[in-house]
């Protein structure tokens, strides 16, 4: 039990802007032979809800950020045109360091549907974590 927690708690403060990285905790776990598709289920859904944190902060905390001086007004207008153009598109990048975490925030914004924002960053983070696993898992076989 204490393994999945670190495993999900992981990928949720991956997902945020806190510096983690559940790269490296979902590799060791991988390596001591736990259920990959346990990993995969634990630390993609970690990875979704702290995505779901960046939406709802997005969502209700839009303006104390850019009151603050957080985020400039002009980036922000910027961001959001950009997302508005490639709206859905856009979140499957959701997985990538960087840009992800300022995107989730970026659809809460705008009020993105919340159901397709959930459907493709769940999409976009089980991809990332399945092909890192497979991926680890072809490298220590060759």
């Amino acid at each position: 039990m204490k393994d999945i927690a670190i495993i999900f708690f992981s990928a949720f403060g991956a997902a945020t802007i806190l510096p983690i990285y559940s790269e490296v905790t979902v590799l060791y776990y991988v390596h001591t032979g736990m259920s990959k598709i346990a990993i995969l289920f634990w630390a993609g859904l970690g990875n979704t809800l702290g995505s779901l944190l960046n939406y709802y902060l997005g969502k209700k905390g839009i303006e104390y950020v850019t009151k603050k001086g957080w985020v400039k007004e002009k980036e922000l207008l910027r961001a959001q045109k950009l997302f508005q153009t490639y709206g859905g598109y856009a979140l499957l990048l959701s997985w990538a360091p960087v840009i992800g975490d300022p995107l989730t925030f970026i659809a809460g914004s705008l009020h993105y549907d919340i159901k397709k924002f959930l459907l493709i960053v769940a999409f976009a983070k089980f991809v990332r974590y399945f092909l890192l696993i497979e991926g680890f898992d072809t490298l220590v076989a060759l």
